[in-house]
């Protein structure tokens, strides 16, 4: 028997109820060491950034955040496919692993300045197929390229028996500057603000463990052909959108940016992550990409569970003040990225409303901070 649309997700190993209690215990134990620790050194932390995704702390005259983020299982896709006898797309995943981290990191209004990467392998032998190797680390060069930030350096562990033999983990990090000193946290946030729907690429950085669950089910597997011609396992592997471009222009603009959201895990509940009591009411949606449509499809999963999981076409949201969301989409578009309109903030509990799909995500569906 199939598993349950709101359980698919959790039958492939990925429960945000449990992970997310874990990131807030985590979170109120590092609070207790902001007492005198960067001071020391003559810097302050800003302690309300925590539970965003990237944390911010002044020092001098420098507003900085930093981030560390990691691609998940994406790069088992990428050697299953190789392995099913498809292309090389390990610079794709490249792309995505930088994609991860500073799109995270500029929401808070940081800049990236360094990227650091981190390979993680079970035995050196992975780096024997140096055309794989190769293919990683240029896509890696060409995110840190497309994200205006250098690549400072890494480290790449072997790790036996923690790691499988035949993958690689692919994690990093990045320190930014925010450009002005105002650091975005949602604090700015009012009623009539309007939210702006960046499209994503498809998959991005969550959801690839549902993708291998459901591609075992498929009848050739990754290779399997979508309507539109193209394999299950290259549409998987489309890279991520790096958003920086977007954000450095309307730091630089005359728009009045009151809140940022990458929307990856946890899907459209990813808009009311700002500590506000308000409600964020969508009334017009992204095309579904074809692979996000396809693999809710199969992973049977209905509209709450599909839109509470996977980006199903909005990789980014940027909140602005009225009348500045067309701003915003003209802007986006002549820097190449597909935006729109999608909502409002309005007064009202803490919840998504998703108003074509009659879904709505209450706040507690939604924990995120240390409480």
């Amino acid at each position: 028997m199939n598993p349950t649309p709101t359980n698919r997700y959790e039958s492939a190993g990925v429960d945000y109820e449990v992970l997310d209690a874990g990131k807030r215990e985590a979170l109120a134990t590092a609070a207790r060491t902001s007492a005198g620790a960067l001071t020391r050194r003559g810097a302050d932390p800003i302690d309300e950034s925590r539970g965003e995704p990237a944390f911010a702390f002044r020092h001098g005259r420098e507003t900085l955040a930093t981030v560390l983020e990691c691609l998940g299982t994406k790069s088992v896709i990428a050697r299953q496919y190789v392995d099913a006898g498809g292309p090389n797309l390990f610079r794709n995943v490249g792309v995505d692993t930088v994609a991860a981290i500073v799109n995270d990191l500029i929401c808070v209004g940081a800049l990236p300045l360094v990227v650091h990467a981190y390979f993680a392998t079970g035995s050196a032998a992975w780096y024997e197929d140096r055309s794989r190797f190769a293919a990683l680390v240029e896509g890696w060069r060409a995110g840190c390229e497309q994200a205006g930030a250098v690549w400072g350096g890494g480290e790449s562990p072997t790790l036996s028996g923690l790691v499988a033999d035949a993958d690689i983990e692919l994690a990093g990090s990045a320190v930014g500057v925010v450009p002005d000193g105002r650091v975005i946290l949602g604090r700015e946030l009012e009623p009539g603000d309007e939210i702006v729907l960046l499209a994503s690429s498809g998959l991005h950085s969550n959801g690839a463990s549902l993708v291998r669950s459901v591609a075992d089910e498929l009848p050739a597997g990754l290779r399997t052909p979508l309507p539109s011609g193209a394999e299950f396992g290259a549409a998987a592997l489309t890279p991520s959108l790096i958003y920086v471009p977007v954000i450095d222009a309307l730091l630089r603009s005359p728009v009045t940016i009151t809140y940022l959201s990458h929307i990856t895990g946890h899907g459209l509940r990813k808009l009311m992550r700002a500590s506000r009591e308000l409600t964020y009411r969508i009334d017009a949606l992204p095309e579904v990409p074809e692979f996000l449509a396809q693999l809710a499809d199969r992973a049977g999963m209905d509209p709450r569970s599909a839109y509470g999981t996977l980006n199903m076409g909005v990789g980014f949201a940027v909140f602005c003040r009225p009348g500045d969301g067309e701003r915003v989409v003209g802007l986006a578009a002549d820097l190449g990225y597909a935006a729109m309109i999608g909502g409002r903030v309005e007064e009202g509990p803490r919840r998504v409303v998703l108003e074509p799909l009659g879904v709505t995500f209450g706040g507690e569906e939604l924990e995120l901070r240390s409480t």
